[in-house]
């Protein structure tokens, strides 16, 4: 079991607390893992008898402004539990922080597949398609929920979204800035003035990549989409975007694609991947330059995040200085899009 001095806080008082909030949770604790090579909120397996939950939590240390708000993804996830949006099964939400210090939450412990490499090695390319079709569709089940309905008035502003994000974001580069990146200044002034339509509303992940999602076991199926720490009321368009990046990056900026042989693999090209997607959910549009520059930007000053946490001695993954390193890649990469114009194609 990990050790308190590792984690921080008292375990057994944790699964004391636990054993008390939830009744299916009367065993004594026996295992408390580490799971996942995420940036972000901590994420643990724990074993209570025979029954498995995940618990997931803040980091410690200082925290950017509305940053790992683990009490916003367990809201979102709850309320999905009532859509055919595959989410696993929220438990308990704590909200006082003297029990590990931090507020965390607790879900069901899902069996199912994490592919962290976008290239999928060892399936065969028609089971690659297929489940590059499944985390297309399940973005397109999302995008289609009626936020309304389930309950999440309030979980976000509506409309105007990419001018509240390039504000939002350059706010956290200032915050987090370890390096000059001219391209990060760049795109400050550029993404302003070259701003999408922005006035369409729906749930948006925010984060919405391969390794995000949990897949069936045996079946190209996406079981769960995961890590919603950026969900919030947006452009949809923003999450395709996001999604998106991945044919541009290479293998070495965060498990990119670019320079692969895509058609060989069974991975569909960036264009049909779109093309399904608007097909699917009945748009007539696309991404634009914008639209990447953009999600690049966003995801460069995520990483200088990470960077900043990393000199701070706060940082979730052990490679988080190397991770911290991809701020320039990116941003170097956003710049060169908008420098090409609207060669979208990899």
């Amino acid at each position: 079991m990990t050790e308190k001095a590792e984690l921080g806080f008292d375990v057994e008082r944790l699964a004391a607390y636990l054993r008390d909030a939830l009744p299916e949770l009367q065993d004594s604790l026996t295992a408390m893992t580490k799971i996942g090579g995420g940036q972000s909120n901590p994420t643990y397996k724990m074993r209570f008898g025979d029954l498995d939950v995940v618990l997931r939590k803040q980091p410690r240390g200082d925290l950017l402004p509305s940053a790992h708000a683990v009490d916003r993804e367990y809201r979102v996830q709850k309320a999905l539990a009532a859509t055919d949006v595959p989410v696993p099964k929220m438990l308990h939400l704590c909200e006082d922080r003297t029990v590990i210090g931090s507020l965390f939450y607790v879900m069901e412990a899902l069996d199912g597949r994490v592919f962290h490499d976008s290239l999928i090695p060892g399936v065969s390319p028609k089971e690659r398609a297929a489940i590059y079709d499944s985390m297309n569709d399940t973005l397109v089940k999302l995008h289609q929920v009626d936020w309304r309905a389930i309950g999440l008035d309030g979980f976000g502003k509506t409309g105007h979204y990419f001018e509240r994000q390039i504000r939002r974001w350059t706010r956290q580069w200032h915050a987090s800035k370890t390096r000059d990146i001219p391209e990060i200044d760049r795109l400050i002034a550029w993404l302003p003035n070259n701003r999408a339509q922005d006035d369409e509303t729906t749930i948006v992940h925010g984060d919405y990549r391969l390794g995000n999602l949990m897949f069936h076991a045996e079946q190209p199926e996406v079981i769960a989409i995961l890590d919603w720490e950026l969900s919030t009321l947006g452009h949809p368009l923003a999450d395709l975007a996001f999604n998106g990046m991945l044919w541009h990056a290479t293998p070495d900026m965060y498990v990119g694609i670019a320079g692969h042989d895509l058609l060989t693999l069974g991975i569909p090209s960036l264009e049909d991947y779109v093309g399904r997607y608007c097909r699917n959910a009945g748009r007539h549009d696309g991404i634009e330059t914008f639209h990447l520059a953009f999600s690049m930007f966003r995801f460069a000053v995520i990483f200088e995040g990470i960077a900043k946490r990393a000199l701070q001695g706060n940082a979730t993954a052990e490679n988080a200085e190397d991770v911290g390193r991809l701020s320039e890649s990116y941003a170097k990469l956003a710049w060169s899009l908008v420098e090409n114009g609207d060669e979208l194609r990899p």
